[in-house]
């Protein structure tokens, strides 16, 4: 027969561990829940040898990354809830052309935009909507809670890819902590074309997979997922960094759009 008082005491040391396993261990994108199905029409997902989100600003443009590789047969899927699963809300589209930022750096990461011209243009409905462009490029001040969604990694494995939409609410953090020596020490630069944006104690952050997708400050666009420390994500040393749509990006997809560029 088991000695009782060395099972309770085994029990309450388990549950002592557990109760002391801080929020952010059980990581989720990084830190983040499921969001309510079809609760982000504006979101699209970019699926072909790899996948990346985007957000849907006209009824034929979707804004991502400009490191987000596509090719003609990417499927850009609008009105999606799981990546895999039939539902009867997706849209299934395809790419005209893409217009990457002209001033994309890949080495320094400035720049990191791309527009998408798609073939047709999307059905607008209760679950796939058009996010309306900020009408200025403000800064976003330290301390903005802010969010992100998309159907990249829950931790780093290449295996994890989340199957339905999840989104993390993160903190913009001044530049001055993320381009110190215990964060990026200026490599690449934070400047100010990019916002920095997790959780400085980590855990919560945007990952492989999630390039691309909308930053969401109070209600309003504000930047495009860009990068992170590879392999790292939710590292307290390596926030996520977004391309900030400050007036010089907002001018040219404006531009684009119009035809103009």
């Amino acid at each position: 027969m088991r000695n009782s008082g060395t099972f309770l005491a085994s029990t309450l040391s388990i549950v002592i561990f557990l109760l002391l396993i801080p929020e952010d261990f059980c990581v989720k994108i990084i830190g983040g829940n499921e969001v309510i199905p079809h609760s982000k029409p504006y979101m699209v997902l970019l699926k072909g040898k790899s996948i990346c989100g985007g957000a849907l600003i006209a009824k034929n443009w979707v804004l991502t990354a400009a490191h987000c590789k596509v090719i003609r047969k990417t499927q850009v899927i609008l009105g999606a809830h799981s990546m895999s699963k039939y539902e009867p809300e997706k849209q299934i589209l395809f790419i005209k052309k893409e217009f990457p930022y002209p001033c994309y750096d890949k080495d320094t990461h400035e720049g990191d935009l791309k527009l998408l011209q798609l073939e047709e243009k999307a059905k607008i409905n209760k679950n796939v909507a058009i996010l309306n462009l900020p009408k200025t490029g403000d800064d976003v001040k330290p301390g903005t809670m802010c969010q992100v969604a998309g159907w990249g990694l829950i931790h780093n494995s290449k295996l994890s890819h989340s199957d339905s939409l999840r989104e993390v609410n993160i903190t913009v953090i001044d530049r001055k902590i993320c381009n110190d020596e215990n964060h990026y020490n200026y490599n690449p630069v934070i400047g100010l074309n990019m916002l920095c944006a997790g959780n400085l104690k980590g855990g919560k952050d945007s990952c492989n997979g999630d390039s691309g997708s909308p930053l969401i400050c109070q209600g309003t666009l504000r930047g495009i997922t860009a990068f992170g420390i590879p392999g790292k994500c939710g590292d307290p040393r390596g926030p996520g960094i977004y391309t900030l749509l400050s007036d010089k990006h907002l001018n040219w997809i404006i531009k684009t759009m119009k035809g103009e560029v």
